[in-house]
């Protein structure tokens, strides 16, 4: 892989399966035309991640995949810097084209340049196309976030997102911290989140967050009230596990698990729904939204809205950054929908949101009541 650096003409990233497939670099065709509305680039080194995250295909200790590494259970194939941006240039001004990316999303990894080649992207992206730009930051090796973000700001960063991923501080060690080897730390995470809501502004920083890593529905509602508490936005997404990493055979959370969490993050993101209004049995799991589902989104569930992905939108307000098919394969049985449910997307769904709650009486004589 080639090194970032600061000579614009040797800037190399890694994007999405799905993005390079929509910039015609990689062949494919879209499921349902679930075509990417955002352009995800990551950074990328010869020393790869330096930090060990149990669950991610970037871990320092992840064994070699035979046929190929992935993230988020894709390729992401490199390309110059200089190519993505040709291509974005032609397509824009391609009078026949249907379609154009609404946000480009740069990742950094725990990396020591990582902070100082992020700008160098993003100011490279701002003089040569007019798209929205996020940056997906790595706080561990950024001394001064708050300066970092007005940093960012300047070069024309309109939203910022961190990835805490786990829903509490034992799981964040166990998994991303000392207990692995990893150097992330918990409260320099959340500190970058309060940080970035300063510099950008309430709804304009975001937090993503893992489903089914080990902690209970309660649990994660928690987190996810304590970002829009902050200010930040939450975005989910369900665990799929990558060959060869530490969690290789760890199950991905159930449906009836993840659409809770989904209608939970909703509710709290669009402010509908306080987290004492929410109700939670013996074992953790939410049982109650403290209105009926219909009372609170209606009889459509708010038109399929909380089981779409979450993400940064475009520069008319709709989510651009719907990563299609990145938490399961293409078919009938979607997590995170890249486009609006059908009704019969809309059957199954309504069939899984309750699925595998425990009943009172199997609570050990607990009185807990399922609605």
């Amino acid at each position: 892989m080639t090194t970032v650096n600061n000579s614009e003409s040797s800037l190399s990233v890694q994007t999405s399966l799905a993005a390079a497939m929509e910039l015609g670099l990689e062949p494919g065709r879209f499921y349902r035309n679930a075509y990417p509305g955002s352009l995800n680039l990551l950074l990328t080194y010869p020393q790869g991640c330096q930090a060990n995250c149990s669950y991610c295909g970037l871990a320092r200790e992840r064994s070699v995949i035979e046929d190929g590494q992935t993230f988020i259970r894709v390729k992401w194939p490199e390309y110059q810097l200089s190519v993505i941006l040709d291509i974005l240039q032609k397509q824009a001004a391609d009078p026949f084209r249907s379609r154009q990316f609404g946000r480009i999303c740069v990742s950094m990894i725990t990396h020591k340049r990582a902070a100082k080649d992020c700008i160098a992207v993003v100011k490279q992206l701002r003089r040569s196309v007019d798209i929205p730009v996020s940056v997906l930051v790595s706080p561990t090796l950024i001394s001064d976030t708050k300066a970092f973000f007005t940093t960012l700001k300047k070069a024309g960063v309109d939203r910022v997102g961190v990835a805490i991923d786990t829903a509490t501080a034992d799981l964040f060690v166990k998994l991303r911290g000392k207990s692995v080897g990893g150097p992330h730390q918990w409260g320099k995470y959340w500190e970058t989140v309060a940080h970035a809501v300063t510099v950008f502004g309430s709804d304009y920083a975001s937090i993503h967050l893992v489903v089914g890593l080990g902690e209970t529905e309660q649990e994660m509602v928690t987190a996810l009230g304590r970002a829009t508490n902050q200010g930040a936005q939450a975005h989910l997404f369900s665990f799929c596990a990558e060959p060869g990493s530490a969690l290789a055979g760890h199950e991905p959370p159930s449906m009836g698990q993840y659409r809770r969490m989904q209608l939970a993050a909703y509710l709290l993101n669009n402010k509908l729904a306080a987290i004492s209004q929410l109700q939670f049995n013996a074992k953790g799991q939410l049982i109650d939204y403290g209105q009926s589902l219909t009372a609170l989104l209606g009889m459509d569930l708010a038109g399929g809205q909380p089981f779409m992905t979450f993400g940064c939108p475009n520069n008319k307000g709709c989510v651009a950054c719907n990563r299609p098919f990145g938490n399961e394969r293409p078919g009938p049985l979607l997590r995170n929908y890249p486009f609006v449910p059908s009704g019969e997307d809309m059957r199954v769904i309504r069939g899984q949101i309750w699925e595998g709650i425990v009943k009172a009486e199997e609570e050990d004589g607990t009185h807990a009541c399922c609605c």
